[in-house]
């Protein structure tokens, strides 16, 4: 996922929903805690990532098996605890905050899990590079000195980063390359008016056939992806669930929002206007919530699915291919037409310490083994060998068929010298589209900076009711007069404090930059 990959939309809730987040197992084991690093002391350790908590007991009985190893090698065992996508961010920042001492390893993200803003608030443990040298050595022997310096905040770590793991999950359009060639589209999809015009064809040649049977909720992302296409626009992190703030490649140094300025937004609701009157979507995509289009695609009754470049080559590839022998899988990824394309920070995965941790140094121990021990990394990313995977004569993993899955949601420190590659995915794909990717990318240009929402929290609150009172309706075409409308969006935006909002990062970030 996941990650922007995987989900942007922050939805309200309320301290009774943390009841969903629920021990998977009960924290009452009658073991001892303890205080320091008093390695006689069995303890243990709780691991808190985002997902829905697994029911299959898949995950019990790997569980049972690397808890027997822990034990051995640190004196230690984990437990999981899940934060489930349902009001996720709400959910997780909440319970970090009540630091009752009942969490220590934490799953987090600077772009898309408040990491940043939960070590300012302390909520996450600062580390020294001793504490980490002594009992996270193998992983702090991987990390580069520049990597760790990434991870600082006034001196201390916060962070220990997902830097080893090469993955790519921006976003854009899967579609199929035989119809596309039909469309007379024979070198694929590579702009958006190519999409409009494989799309009109679909509309107009397979019958039974939607064009995307798009959910509402997912309005935000061919907005963004609209956007990277048709400029130069970075997005910022840290600042907002929407990513509404950026700059431009062309001047890495002045904050704006293409959302509230220029041309791209407007050219973007047109098409979708478009995209509506073609009949691209459903009529009633807004109430849409509960549509299935990935599996929709796989079965050739849906012309577009739209997710990141690992869903691409890591399962629909493989879906179409097999489903429709002779048939392609091709991806028109956003910022493709301007060469737009920025590479994640090695803070989009990341592991932290609860500061409330009563065994930080252990669950360093913990971590060190799951990250960088290669019994303990399989078992904690793949399951039990002969149980949920074998290893094929050249080495690549394969799923053993009806077998229950795994969940440990382990996205906070994979390390590509101990990944096992999957027999199924279309690695020629991943290698295509990587080295395409890495010719036009440029790495973000501000990973350490730390925004100060305080003095804007109440303009950001309000900016985000008029997102989503407008941004939907703009994303699916709803409006009869879609310039008007946008010009209505922006009104409003203002009148919510975007510009003091604009204001107050550009003086952040320059403050920053003198810094430097």
């Amino acid at each position: 996922m996941n990650h922007k990959g995987y989900i942007k939309s922050v939805i309200g809730g309320t301290c009774l929903a943390l009841a969903c987040a629920t021990l998977f197992f009960s924290c009452a084991r009658g073991k001892k805690r303890f205080s320091g690093d008093d390695m006689s002391h069995h303890v243990i350790i709780t691991y808190l990532t985002t997902g829905d908590r697994p029911t299959n007991g898949a995950t019990e009985k790997m569980l049972k098996k690397l808890n027997e190893i822990l034990d051995k090698k640190v004196n230690a065992e984990l437990q999981l605890y899940y934060i489930p996508w349902s009001d996720y961010l709400f959910n997780y920042d909440v319970t970090l905050a009540q630091m009752d001492g009942t969490l220590d390893l934490v799953g987090t993200a600077s772009d898309w899990l408040d990491a940043w803003q939960n070590a300012k608030n302390g909520t996450f443990l600062g580390m020294t590079d001793e504490m980490l040298k002594k009992y996270a050595p193998k992983t702090y022997a991987s990390v580069s000195a520049a990597h760790w310096d990434m991870c600082r905040m006034k001196d201390k770590i916060y962070l220990l980063p997902e830097d080893n793991y090469a993955q790519w999950i921006n976003h854009g359009f899967m579609y199929r390359t035989d119809w596309a060639k039909e469309a007379g589209l024979s070198n694929g999809v590579h702009s958006w008016e190519d999409l409009t015009k494989y799309l009109r064809y679909v509309k107009t040649n397979k019958p039974g056939v939607i064009g995307w049977n798009a959910s509402g909720e997912l309005s935000t992302y061919h907005g963004d992806g609209y956007i990277a296409s048709k400029s130069d626009y970075v997005p910022l992190e840290g600042i907002d669930s929407y990513l509404m703030f950026g700059v431009r490649r062309s001047n890495l140094n002045k904050i704006y929002s293409p959302f509230y300025e220029g041309q791209e937004l407007v050219d973007y609701a047109r098409l979708m206007r478009e995209w509506h009157n073609i009949g691209v979507w459903p009529e009633n995509v807004m109430l849409n919530t509960d549509a299935d289009n990935r599996g929709d695609f796989k079965k050739g009754i849906s012309s577009l699915e739209q997710h990141h470049s690992q869903t691409w080559y890591s399962q629909l590839v493989p879906a179409i291919q097999k489903n429709f022998p002779g048939a392609e899988c091709g991806f028109f990824w956003f910022g493709e037409e301007a060469g737009n394309v920025t590479s994640m920070t090695i803070t989009h995965g990341a592991m932290a310490i609860s500061a409330a941790s009563k065994n930080p140094e252990r669950a360093l121990m913990v971590y060190d083994l799951i990250r960088n021990d290669p019994e303990c990394y399989r078992l904690f990313n793949y399951g039990i060998e002969g149980v949920q995977y074998t290893l094929t004569k050249d080495g690549y993993r394969e799923g053993i068929k009806d077998a229950s899955s795994i969940s440990t949601n382990y996205w906070w420190g994979r390390n590509d010298d101990l990944e096992i590659r999957d027999k199924g995915v279309a690695w020629d794909k991943f290698e295509e589209i990587s080295a395409i990717y890495d010719k036009v990318k440029i790495d973000y240009p501000y990973p350490q900076i730390v925004w100060s929402l305080d003095n804007i929290s109440s303009e950001l609150a309000a900016i985000s009711d008029v997102w989503g009172q407008y941004m939907g309706r703009i994303c699916y075409g709803e409006e009869t007069d879609p310039e008007a409308y946008v010009a209505r969006f922006r009104a409003a935006l203002k009148t919510a404090g975007i510009e003091k909002v604009i204001s107050e990062l550009q003086n952040q970030l320059d403050k920053y930059n003198s810094s430097r």
